[in-house]
Protein backbone atom coordinates (compact mmCIF):
# COMPACT_ATOMS: atom_id res chain seq x y z
CA UNK A 1 0.00 0.00 0.00
CA UNK A 2 1.34 3.40 -0.96
CA UNK A 3 1.43 6.18 1.56
CA UNK A 4 -0.86 9.12 1.02
CA UNK A 5 0.74 12.51 1.28
CA UNK A 6 -0.61 15.27 3.48
CA UNK A 7 0.62 17.70 0.86
CA UNK A 8 -1.82 18.49 -1.86
CA UNK A 9 -0.65 18.16 -5.43
CA UNK A 10 -1.47 21.83 -5.93
CA UNK A 11 1.14 22.80 -3.31
CA UNK A 12 3.83 21.45 -5.66
CA UNK A 13 4.36 22.52 -9.23
CA UNK A 14 5.70 19.13 -10.36
CA UNK A 15 4.37 15.58 -10.07
CA UNK A 16 6.15 12.54 -11.44
CA UNK A 17 4.12 9.50 -12.47
CA UNK A 18 6.21 6.34 -12.68
CA UNK A 19 5.83 2.58 -13.11
CA UNK A 20 5.56 1.49 -9.49
CA UNK A 21 6.45 -2.17 -10.11
CA UNK A 22 9.54 -1.49 -12.24
CA UNK A 23 12.83 -1.84 -10.35
CA UNK A 24 14.59 0.64 -12.64
CA UNK A 25 11.79 3.18 -12.30
CA UNK A 26 11.83 2.84 -8.51
CA UNK A 27 15.60 3.39 -8.52
CA UNK A 28 15.12 6.53 -10.63
CA UNK A 29 12.53 7.82 -8.13
CA UNK A 30 14.96 7.20 -5.25
CA UNK A 31 17.68 9.03 -7.19
CA UNK A 32 15.40 12.03 -7.73
CA UNK A 33 14.38 12.05 -4.07
CA UNK A 34 18.02 12.12 -2.97
CA UNK A 35 18.95 14.94 -5.35
CA UNK A 36 15.76 17.03 -5.10
CA UNK A 37 17.16 19.33 -2.41
CA UNK A 38 14.29 21.82 -2.74
CA UNK A 39 11.59 19.10 -2.65
CA UNK A 40 10.02 20.24 -5.91
CA UNK A 41 8.52 16.87 -6.83
CA UNK A 42 5.69 14.67 -5.66
CA UNK A 43 5.43 11.09 -6.94
CA UNK A 44 2.66 8.67 -7.78
CA UNK A 45 2.84 5.23 -9.37
CA UNK A 46 1.08 4.96 -12.71
CA UNK A 47 -0.90 2.06 -11.25
CA UNK A 48 -2.53 4.33 -8.62
CA UNK A 49 -6.04 5.76 -8.80
CA UNK A 50 -4.57 9.27 -8.73
CA UNK A 51 -2.40 8.57 -11.80
CA UNK A 52 -5.34 6.97 -13.61
CA UNK A 53 -7.36 10.16 -13.04
CA UNK A 54 -4.47 12.22 -14.43
CA UNK A 55 -4.15 9.95 -17.47
CA UNK A 56 -7.88 10.36 -18.11
CA UNK A 57 -7.79 14.13 -17.56
CA UNK A 58 -5.03 14.56 -20.14
CA UNK A 59 -6.50 11.88 -22.43
CA UNK A 60 -3.47 9.62 -22.16
CA UNK A 61 -3.84 5.91 -22.72
CA UNK A 62 -3.08 3.14 -20.24
CA UNK A 63 -0.42 2.24 -22.79
CA UNK A 64 1.46 5.18 -21.30
CA UNK A 65 2.29 2.92 -18.36
CA UNK A 66 5.67 2.42 -20.01
CA UNK A 67 6.42 6.11 -19.79
CA UNK A 68 7.84 8.43 -17.20
CA UNK A 69 5.34 11.28 -17.00
CA UNK A 70 5.98 14.72 -15.56
CA UNK A 71 3.14 17.10 -14.81
CA UNK A 72 4.57 20.56 -14.38
CA UNK A 73 2.50 23.74 -14.24
CA UNK A 74 -0.47 21.85 -15.76
CA UNK A 75 1.63 20.68 -18.71
CA UNK A 76 2.37 17.02 -19.48
CA UNK A 77 5.84 15.90 -20.46
CA UNK A 78 6.74 12.32 -21.35
CA UNK A 79 9.71 10.17 -22.23
CA UNK A 80 13.12 11.84 -22.55
CA UNK A 81 11.75 15.37 -22.31
CA UNK A 82 10.19 14.58 -18.93
CA UNK A 83 13.45 13.05 -17.69
CA UNK A 84 15.49 16.05 -18.84
CA UNK A 85 13.10 18.52 -17.20
CA UNK A 86 13.36 16.60 -13.93
CA UNK A 87 17.17 16.43 -14.07
CA UNK A 88 17.33 20.17 -14.79
CA UNK A 89 15.56 20.86 -11.47
CA UNK A 90 17.91 18.71 -9.39
CA UNK A 91 20.95 19.83 -7.42
CA UNK A 92 24.32 20.55 -9.01
CA UNK A 93 26.14 18.65 -10.54
CA UNK A 94 23.26 16.28 -11.40
CA UNK A 95 21.46 19.07 -13.23
CA UNK A 96 24.30 19.18 -15.76
CA UNK A 97 22.81 16.03 -17.31
CA UNK A 98 20.16 18.32 -18.78
CA UNK A 99 22.65 19.08 -21.55
CA UNK A 100 21.06 16.07 -23.25
CA UNK A 101 18.34 18.47 -24.40
CA UNK A 102 20.61 19.35 -27.35
CA UNK A 103 20.16 15.81 -28.70
CA UNK A 104 17.25 15.78 -31.16
CA UNK A 105 14.06 14.36 -29.58
CA UNK A 106 13.73 11.54 -32.12
CA UNK A 107 17.15 10.20 -31.02
CA UNK A 108 16.53 10.74 -27.28
CA UNK A 109 13.11 9.11 -27.47
CA UNK A 110 14.44 6.17 -29.50
CA UNK A 111 16.97 5.44 -26.73
CA UNK A 112 14.26 6.02 -24.12
CA UNK A 113 11.97 3.55 -25.94
CA UNK A 114 14.67 0.84 -25.96
CA UNK A 115 15.16 1.21 -22.19
CA UNK A 116 11.40 1.39 -21.47
CA UNK A 117 10.66 -1.67 -23.60
CA UNK A 118 13.37 -3.76 -21.91
CA UNK A 119 13.22 -2.41 -18.36
CA UNK A 120 11.60 -5.50 -16.80
CA UNK A 121 13.95 -7.87 -18.59
CA UNK A 122 17.07 -5.88 -17.68
CA UNK A 123 16.19 -4.63 -14.19
CA UNK A 124 13.32 -6.82 -12.98
CA UNK A 125 9.82 -6.24 -11.73
CA UNK A 126 8.15 -6.27 -8.30
CA UNK A 127 4.82 -7.90 -7.46
CA UNK A 128 3.55 -4.68 -5.89
CA UNK A 129 4.21 -0.95 -6.13
CA UNK A 130 7.27 0.72 -4.67
CA UNK A 131 6.89 1.64 -1.00
CA UNK A 132 8.93 4.71 -0.02
CA UNK A 133 11.11 4.96 3.06
CA UNK A 134 9.27 6.59 5.95
CA UNK A 135 11.22 9.84 5.57
CA UNK A 136 9.86 10.19 2.01
CA UNK A 137 6.22 9.11 2.55
CA UNK A 138 4.98 12.70 2.46
CA UNK A 139 6.25 13.04 -1.12
CA UNK A 140 3.96 10.31 -2.50
CA UNK A 141 0.36 10.44 -3.66
CA UNK A 142 -1.66 7.25 -3.53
Amino acid sequence: MMATTNNTPSSYNSIILFDGVCNFCSAVVQFVLKHDKHQRFLFSPLQSQYAQKILAKYQLSNKDLNSFILIQNNQIYTQSTAAIKVVRALAFPTNLLAIAIIIPPFIRNYIYHIIATNRYRWFGKKNSCYIPASNWENRFIE
